[in-house]
């Protein structure tokens, strides 16, 4: 297995996509690595006060302990064609299933603990809808509009396919930003999904449902961002 050491320089996206076991570390300590890849991993330490030489201890371990690539997937390497499929099949189609019975659970739980528990249910449901409105539209631009064209520009790389590809992006790009702003926002409202004592097993099962939706969109955004759409924009997906 190959050496390495991590020494914060290197941005948390590009981290990510040479070593997808890094987005694990990364969450245990709330580093956003899909809208926030653009930033270097030592910037990222500083402003949110957390201790360097456990952050790099932690990702070097995992390094040594996984080696180079955990899921046998090199994502940077791999053709559009590829990572296209990844996204459609595995996170949209997620996201097709989960969206709506969430819509379920957090209606359901603020009808039945709203009275007792308003101040971080009222809005958690507000942006959860929020943010299930948007994906649902954003997944139909990318699969009607933008992969179509990446798709046509890797059978046949013309320049005017290029540009029709990156024009979409800064829109796409965009909503990437806000449904991780409504991400953070469901996890601050619930005091990083912590349950209240008592809480039913359909409360226990929404925030739980909450946290597996925000793993896989970041691992979601992060493959758009850092690898795909790095492609037609020459720079990561989002902005500081």
């Amino acid at each position: 297995m190959t050496n390495r050491m991590y020494t914060g320089e290197e941005t948390v996206g590009a981290l990510v996509a040479a070593f997808p076991g890094a987005a694990n570390v990364f969450k245990k300590h709330a580093i956003d690595f899909c809208c926030g890849g653009n930033r270097a991993l030592n910037t990222v330490i500083r402003q949110q006060g957390l201790d360097k030489e456990t952050v790099l201890g932690e990702l070097n371990e995992a390094w040594t302990a996984a080696g180079e690539r955990i899921d046998g997937t090199d994502w940077r390497a791999a053709p559009s064609r590829a990572i296209i499929a990844e996204i459609v099949t595995k996170h949209h189609d997620y996201l097709r299933s989960e969206l709506p019975l969430l819509a379920d659970f957090t209606a359901k739980i603020l009808r039945v603990h709203g009275p007792h528990h308003a101040d971080s249910l009222e809005p958690l449901y507000r942006y959860f809808q929020e943010f299930k409105r948007e994906l649902e539209t954003h997944m139909v631009k990318e699969e009607q509009e933008l992969f179509p064209l990446i798709l046509a520009h890797e059978e046949n790389p013309t320049d005017e396919l290029y540009h029709q590809a990156e024009s979409k992006l800064e829109e796409l790009e965009r909503e990437h930003e806000h449904a991780g702003d409504l991400l953070k926002r469901m996890r601050e409202v619930t005091g990083g999904y912590t349950l209240p004592e008592g809480a039913c097993r359909t409360y226990q099962l929404t925030f739980t449902k909450l946290e597996e939706l925000e793993s896989d969109m970041f691992r979601h955004i992060h493959l758009e961002n850092n690898i795909l759409f790095l492609r037609y924009t020459g720079h990561c997906g989002c902005h500081d």
